[in-house]
C-alpha cells in the first residue's frame, strides 16, 4: 500500500520561503541549503493505483523537520500511515528527506504545492498532485523513531536519530520507570526506539506552541548504544 505516492507541500509562502532568484542565481548548480524557520501545513488528495485516492497532509515545521500522513481512502484497515524527516529547498525545489535517506520533491504551483517525480520532475498526468494550504493539527498516526532519551528533574526529552532534532516528551510513568531500569546507576541517555506521534503543546512559561513526543506502543531502551549503533 505505502507503495503509491509519496505526498506532500504547497505554495504562496514557499513563494517567499524560497525567496527572489535572480538570473546569476539560475545558472549556478542547484544545491540543497537550510531553508528559513516558518510553519505551514498542506493537504490534497493524490492518486492512487488501488485505492479511491490519498488523502495526504503535509506539516513543514519550524525547526526543519516535516511530518507527513497519508490516508488510503476505501481501504482495509491498517489506511492510515505517517512519516517524517528533516526539509531543505534548492533553488527551485522543496526537497524532503525522511528518516530512511530517501528524498522526495516538490515545487510551488499557484497557491499550492505540486509533487514532482522522484527526479525532481514535473508529472505529466491528467490526475492532480498539488495540495492545498490549511490549518491543521499534527497527526497522532504513530510513526517508528529511534533517538537517545533523557529524564531528569521531572522532565524528559528525546535526540531523534534520524533529524538530530531535541523535543520534550510527553510524562508517561512506564517510560520513566524503563528507562531507570536501563541506564541503572548512570545519569546518561539511553537510546530508545518506539512508536509514537508528535502534538504540539503551550509552553507553561511563554505559552508558545513547542513541539513534543507523545509515546504510543512498543518502547524499548538499549543500553550502552547510540544513534550510531547497528
Amino acid at each position: 500500500m505505502k507503495t503509491a505516492i509519496f505526498s506532500v507541500v504547497a505554495a504562496g509562502a514557499l513563494v517567499i520561503l524560497m525567496g527572489c532568484h535572480n538570473r546569476a542565481e539560475a545558472l549556478e548548480p542547484a544545491h540543497e541549503e537550510a531553508l528559513k524557520p516558518m510553519q505551514q501545513s498542506w493537504r490534497g488528495v493524490l492518486p492512487c493505483a488501488d485505492c479511491e485516492g490519498i488523502e495526504t497532509s503535509l506539516f513543514l515545521e519550524k525547526d526543519g523537520t516535516w511530518v507527513m500522513n497519508q490516508h488510503y481512502q476505501g481501504a482495509k484497515a491498517p489506511s492510515s500511515f505517517a512519516s517524517y524527516g528533516s526539509w531543505a529547498r534548492t533553488a527551485d525545489k522543496l526537497v524532503l528527506t525522511d528518516t530512511q535517506g530517501e528524498k522526495h520533491y516538490f515545487r510551488a504551483k499557484g497557491e499550492g504545492l505540486e509533487m514532482l517525480d522522484r527526479e525532481g520532475n514535473p508529472i505529466e498526468s491528467q490526475f492532480n498532485y498539488t495540495l492545498a494550504p490549511v490549518n491543521a493539527s499534527l497527526p497522532s498516526t504513530p510513526m517508528a523513531m529511534r533517538g537517545m532519551y533523557f529524564y531528569m528533574a521531572d522532565a524528559a526529552s528525546f535526540t531523534d536519530c534520524a533529524t538530530g532534532k531535541k523535543v520534550s516528551v510527553a510524562n508517561n510513568a512506564q517510560l520513566e520507570r524503563d528507562y531507570a531500569a536501563a541506564r541503572g546507576n548512570d545519569t546518561k541517555p539511553v537510546l530508545l526506539t518506539v512508536n509514537g506521534h508528535f502534538t504540539l503543546e503551550a509552553n507553561p512559561d511563554s505559552g508558545e506552541k513547542v513541539k513534543m513526543l507523545v509515546p504510543d506502543r512498543d518502547a524499548r531502551f538499549e543500553a550502552d548504544k547510540n544513534c550510531g549503533s547497528r
